[in-house]
């Protein structure tokens, strides 16, 4: 939970949500509730997706709950989740809306940010001094989704995200080449009897990468064998597809999986198990956490040298998909959830298909606003450190300002 006691002397007037990622969602619904009166402003698709990401949090939460034992899951309940729903605003992109109390303004306007379905960057105007906002974005167009439209306007100060500040970009890099990069890995270990295995993210990351495989089906680029999918990407099938009747801002429908003849996984693999036939196995968490379909599904894959693991995401190192990124061929890996070690025998592959924009392009979009002053959020220290290093040598008259959590700034 975000330190919410450093705000509990203050009343909201307005609350912003750029996007339904859960470390940017996940704890609305609680200061929704303790700021009754306060307007929820997302963008549309972002108002269809929140309460189906929220409901499923919540779902997991209990379940933690009964496995874990952690006492204070939920952290909410579906009733709020409800009374939430009704109170997101959409905000059309590019279209400013203007909020008046006591005599003063304070204009505020969304634009696309690529990034995910929804995804939004923010400007604010209040007393001629404007504030944007990068919340997480990806300038690149992806298939589901267009890329970032943010206006290149000085601005008084630019508050900006950092993921991929410490990732140096491969020379030469182009997003079409891992995308085909990608597609001969799994063509190459299909045609020889093994299966693949991509832990995906639920939201964006599994829609992406099923119009991927559509493409190259339509193609005969991808040879015919199961595509099993399971988790909450699937259950987000639906909502992808009402957004892109309602506002063509994404490019998904259903239809796909029909004709991509998808396939639910229900049953669990066991350990060990080699599958009943070669398949592709698109399940989440991109993360491969414990007990989730991706956890299993390695389980019972990683022994046999026939198959591949790739990962499409970032994975943090703490997690069971960052510890076996980390690891080497013939390593001995442990699925403690399950009490099950095995030698990895399995290629374990990773592709550069991140939802961020790199740092070359982040630090571009600084200097093309020439802002007062930047505020470095959303990275790793050492990803932080990287942009106020190259902010300083670029402008050292702009004011760089990396804080520390649960500190006030004064900008």
């Amino acid at each position: 939970m975000p330190q919410f006691s450093l705000i509990e002397d203050y009343s909201l007037d307005i609350i912003l949500l750029t996007h339904c990622h859960l470390d940017h969602l996940g704890a609305l619904p609680v200061i929704a509730e303790r700021n009754p009166n306060a307007h929820i402003l997302t963008s549309l698709p972002s108002k269809l997706l929140a309460p189906r990401m929220l409901y499923n949090s919540h779902a997991v939460m209990k379940r933690q709950r009964d496995e874990l034992g952690i006492k204070e899951y939920p952290l909410y309940t579906s009733s709020q989740i409800d009374a939430l729903e009704k109170r997101l605003s959409p905000m059309p992109f590019d279209k400013p809306r203007i909020f008046d109390d006591k005599g003063e303004s304070l204009e505020i306007t969304f634009y696309q940010a690529g990034h995910v379905a929804g995804a939004s960057g923010c400007s604010l105007t209040y007393k001629h001094r404007k504030i944007f906002f990068t919340g997480d974005v990806l300038f690149e167009k992806q298939r589901v989704i267009s890329g970032a439209n943010f206006p290149e306007q000085p601005c008084d100060t630019l508050v900006m995200e950092t993921t991929r500040g410490n990732t140096e970009l491969t020379p030469n890099y182009s997003r079409e080449d891992e995308i085909e990069r990608l597609r001969t890995t799994i063509v190459h270990t299909l045609e020889h009897e093994g299966s693949v295995l991509i832990p995906v993210f639920a939201l964006g990351r599994m829609q992406e990468l099923l119009t991927f495989f559509h493409e190259w089906n339509k193609a005969n680029k991808l040879p015919k064998v199961p595509i099993f999918c399971s988790g909450l990407g699937i259950s987000l099938v639906d909502t992808f597809d009402e957004i892109s009747r309602k506002t063509g801002l994404i490019h998904f429908r259903r239809k796909i999986l029909h004709e991509l003849g998808v396939k639910p996984f229900r049953k669990r693999l066991k350990a060990g198990e080699t599958p009943d036939e070669k398949a592709i196995y698109l399940v989440s968490s991109g993360m491969m956490t414990e007990n989730t379909p991706s956890y299993t599904t390695a389980a019972a894959l990683l022994g046999n040298h026939h198959n591949t693991v790739c990962f499409v995401g970032y994975c943090d190192p703490d997690t069971p998909g960052g510890k076996l990124l980390a690891s080497q061929q013939n390593d001995n890996f442990l699925f403690e959830a399950l009490d099950y070690n095995c030698p990895i025998r399995a290629h374990i592959e990773q592709f550069d298909l991140s939802g961020h924009a790199n740092r070359e392009e982040l630090l571009s979009f600084a200097q093309k606003l020439d802002p007062r002053a930047v505020v470095l959020t959303h990275g790793d220290p050492e990803a932080r450190d990287w942009f106020f290093d190259e902010l300083i040598a670029y402008s050292p008259k702009t004011k760089i300002i990396n804080p520390p959590p649960g500190i006030a700034i004064d900008v």
